[in-house]
């Protein structure tokens, strides 16, 4: 026995574990819960007999220099379906030379048995561990258990079926016709097969589905995989049997998060008796499921068996040229227009350009300093002057998500003057998808579309002057475009390091909280003539200022990080600022490192900088765990409202240098524009 048990040890690849007699290396953070390792069932777990708010859990030094696939095989059981704070199990990569975990996956579903989760790994050169933490939440009686963790090499959507977990693949149950496995000597049904294909063994296992109790006409069994959780595109193969009597219809789909179906292959009429081998070109850029179906006419239908689902990232036909790749089709205009072009013979539509900083007219979006689009329809003085700006071709039948930036000044009326539509290839058909109806004048606001067309098109921007008198300036920034519907990107989630202050202050603390601190706000502030009128994330966001008229001169209000990793290496920290008010004060940044109270300077500004958010760049290096720190301190007046939003921190140098130009007060020249 002891033998056996050291046998099936060595087989767990590292990082996996059945939790029979240890941790398998696995170690729990002190500073929170205890987890109970229970050897006689199998498994770890953590429950609300202990007084506290999570417990953490983290695996050895791992690395995957393979695409591979983590399964979770879990339960969290509870006594309320319907808290406000539920419990939940967390799983976080913690990648070397990084600050921040990376939430790879979430769960706070209660159930009555075991659940499994799988989550498919991309390949690093990276070392890693895995952090599993469970948070309690607010019920008074929450117990969650983690029974298996298992890595392996290869893709989620691979399955053999010899596991009872079937790789996470589950039956839709239907009344009549279901997906069962098959195989393993057990006699269980009128169409079993003799051998499967794995182990071409009595003994090995396989999924069928057969039409013994099939009741009406189009009776539809379906076999759905795990979802996809990285983009993979490549060959997806299956063997299968078909064997009919009368008409059946086995057919592979992809299943979106939006509930869209798209059939990828489809059986021919030809009988297979013998394992059939079926290869189909795969792509799925962002979360997908794929669904095998058959659908059976009558009860005297037949059977279908599936075995052995495999995966490569090679194309199966000879598909020559790279995958569509998002990124060319978004530009933020501060070299040149990327792939985006004009046609000249609707007159000087969009021009490039520049405003100096000052405090009357906003800079872009990108950084404040930067360039943008703008469509100054006053230039023409043409009533119904249009200008149109042509994107890059786009592939038909994907979903894409656009995301773009637009400030409209001048204008009586907003609604209509800048619109969006799709042109396909023919240029013969053009579809509005997006128009103006109203937005804060002069603040960059994001907008964002999701479109899916059957044929290749182009995303056109249109801006339109209605009237000789009703003609203003439209601009335009920070063009992109994603893989996959807006809903489902949002879904997705958050980038680790990064707090846009939407929900909450994300990673941020302040020692007291008071009317001298720094406050969640969303829109203008209420003093005239300082501070942001919106947001830097969307135009109608939140983010963090202090309000001068509840301070007195020289106070000074913290916004202070948790303790962050340290690690060897530089690392890049990205903010927003908005200094505008006449009185403005100082805004600065420090970095304090665990045990040590001496704060070191990295950054500062003073007096009024612009009426524009402005990027703020900062390297630094600590191999020790620190907090950063931001200290805003109130100016001479009541106009010194200073903002920070969208910050970012990411490992590794930062790839840009900042436009330091220090001043207190106004630039030479107001209100320029560089064309």
């Amino acid at each position: 026995l002891a033998a056996l048990r050291l046998a099936g040890a060595a087989l767990l690849s590292p990082g996996s574990c059945t939790f029979e007699d240890s941790t398998c290396g696995y170690q729990w953070d002190y500073a929170h819960l205890p987890w109970t390792l229970h050897g006689e069932g199998h498994y770890i777990s953590v429950d609300t007999s202990y007084e506290g708010e999570k417990a953490v859990l983290s695996s050895p030094d791992l690395y995957s220099e393979e695409w591979s696939c983590i399964r979770l095989i879990y339960q969290i059981a509870t006594t309320s379906d319907t808290s406000p704070d539920p419990a939940r199990l967390n799983l976080y990569l913690r990648q070397e030379g990084e600050s921040f975990d990376r939430l790879l996956w979430s769960a706070k579903e209660p159930s009555d048995s075991w659940l499994i989760a799988s989550l498919d790994l991309t390949n690093s050169t990276k070392k890693y561990k895995l952090v599993l933490e469970g948070e309690m939440g607010q019920d008074k009686s929450t117990s969650i258990a983690v029974f298996e963790i298992k890595i392996t090499s290869g893709y989620c959507i691979e399955c053999d079926f010899e596991e009872n977990h079937l790789c996470g693949y589950m039956n839709r149950w239907n009344p009549n016709v279901n997906w069962f496995v098959g195989g393993g000597n057990i006699r269980n049904s009128q169409s079993i097969l003799p051998k499967d294909h794995t182990l071409n063994s009595a003994l090995g296992h396989y999924m069928y589905v057969d039409s013994v109790y099939v009741k009406h006409f189009q009776e539809v069994a379906q076999l759905i995989s795990p979802r996809t959780t990285a983009p993979i595109s490549g060959c997806l193969s299956f063997y299968y049997q078909l064997k009919q009597e009368s008409s059946i219809v086995f057919t592979v789909y992809l299943r979106d998060m939006s509930g869209f179906y798209e059939e990828i292959w489809k059986t021919d009429s030809v009988l297979n008796a013998d394992w059939a081998l079926a290869e189909v070109d795969f792509n799925a850029p962002y979360p997908m499921e794929v669904i095998f179906e058959v659908a059976f006419n009558s009860a005297k239908g037949g059977y279908v068996a599936l075995d052995d689902i495999s995966f490569s990232p090679v194309y199966c036909s000879n598909q020559t040229g790279s995958p569509f790749n998002p990124a060319n089709a978004g530009c933020n205009f501060e070299e040149d227009l990327c792939n985006f072009y004009q046609d000249h013979k609707d007159g000087p539509g969009w021009s490039r350009v520049k405003v100096k900083r000052n405090v009357y007219r906003a800079g872009d979006h990108t950084t404040g300093f930067g360039y943008y689009l703008l469509a100054n329809t006053k230039f023409t003085s043409q009533p119904e002057y249009v200008g149109r700006l042509y994107g890059p071709t786009l592939p038909g039948n994907l979903q894409f998500c656009l995301r773009f930036y637009y400030a409209l000044y001048g204008f009586f009326k907003m609604s209509g003057t800048l619109a969006v539509y799709i042109f396909e290839e023919n240029h013969v058909v053009q579809e509005k998808i997006w128009s103006v109806l109203d937005s804060p004048k002069g603040v960059w606001t994001q907008a964002e579309i999701s479109f899916k067309k059957p044929m290749p098109c182009k995303v056109v921007f249109v801006s339109w002057c209605k009237s000789f008198w009703d003609c203003g300036l439209v601009a335009l920034d920070d063009v992109s475009l994603s893989l996959g519907s807006c809903q489902a990107a949002d879904l997705l989630l958050p980038s680790p390091g990064e707090c846009t202050f939407e929900k909450d202050e994300c990673m941020f603390t302040q020692k007291k909280r008071g009317r001298g601190s720094w406050h969640r706000k969303r829109g203008p502030t209420p003093t005239s003539y300082t501070g942001p009128r919106g947001d830097h994330t969307t135009g109608v966001g939140y983010y963090m200022y202090i309000e001068a008229s509840n301070m007195v001169y020289g106070q000074r209000a913290y916004l202070v990080s948790r303790l962050l990793r340290g690690t060897s290496g530089k690392q890049c920290l990205t903010f927003f600022y908005h200094m505008y008010g006449a009185g403005t004060g100082l805004l600065s940044v420090y970095l304090r490192k665990e045990r040590d109270d001496d704060e070191i300077p990295l950054w500062r500004r003073t007096g009024e900088q612009s009426i524009s958010w402005l990027r703020g760049l900062i390297e630094y290096e600590s191999d020790t765990n620190y907090q950063i720190i931001f200290e805003a301190i109130r100016g001479v007046s009541i106009r010194s409202d200073t903002a920070i939003d969208d910050i970012l921190f990411q490992a590794g140098p930062c790839l840009e240098v900042e436009e330091i130009q220090f001043s207190s007060g106004y630039p030479d020249s107001l209100n320029e524009i560089e064309y």
